[in-house]
């Protein structure tokens, strides 16, 4: 009997990484069911769901070079594959069923605050002299460029720092 795809078969778990899970298949074959095949509910830590040297049942994925991919997760009634999650969330937003109730309950949209810049500096000068053209743009954004530039070499220069000097950063 050679392992094909889609084949429901028993095996022994023999190795658990943080990735999956090892299971001996017969013929003397191995196979791996990655950790997003292990439960149909989401999986962090393997040991929670299967042992070493555990019997599953498990799904041939695919046989590709010798190498056997597998699901348990598939393996299961198609009633289990696929449980309802409970939704502890749905109770704070009220039943969806009764939804005069779900407006009453919900908070009028309040905008954010608006930002800040920090300190003192201005990010943006006022929306009324806004320019209109994207040469007014451009000529804007270059002489602020050039101002906030000399803002910052001046501000160098009174600490006693120079970009060319004697080599140890002082004038």
């Amino acid at each position: 009997m050679s392992i094909e795809v889609g084949m429901i078969l028993e095996g022994k778990v023999s190795g658990i990484t943080k990735f999956g899970v090892f299971v001996d298949l017969p013929e003397s074959k191995t196979g791996m069911v990655h950790i997003s095949e292990v439960a149909p509910t989401f999986v962090n830590e393997i040991n929670d769901f299967v042992k070493m040297g555990q019997t599953v049942k498990v799904k041939v994925l695919s046989v590709e070079n010798g190498k056997i991919s597998l699901s348990i997760k598939q393996a299961l009634p198609k009633e289990q594959q696929h449980p309802k999650k409970p939704r502890g969330d749905r109770n704070d937003r009220g039943d969806r069923d009764d939804k005069s109730q779900n407006r009453r309950t919900r908070q009028p949209y309040k905008p954010a605050p608006p930002v800040t810049s920090p300190g003192d500096y201005e990010w943006q000068s006022s929306r009324k002299s806004a320019p209109s053209s994207f040469e007014d743009m451009m000529s804007k954004f270059k002489q602020t460029s050039e101002d906030k530039m000399s803002d910052l070499k001046r501000g160098g220069e009174s600490r006693g720092y120079s970009r060319r000097g004697n080599g140890n950063g002082r004038k």
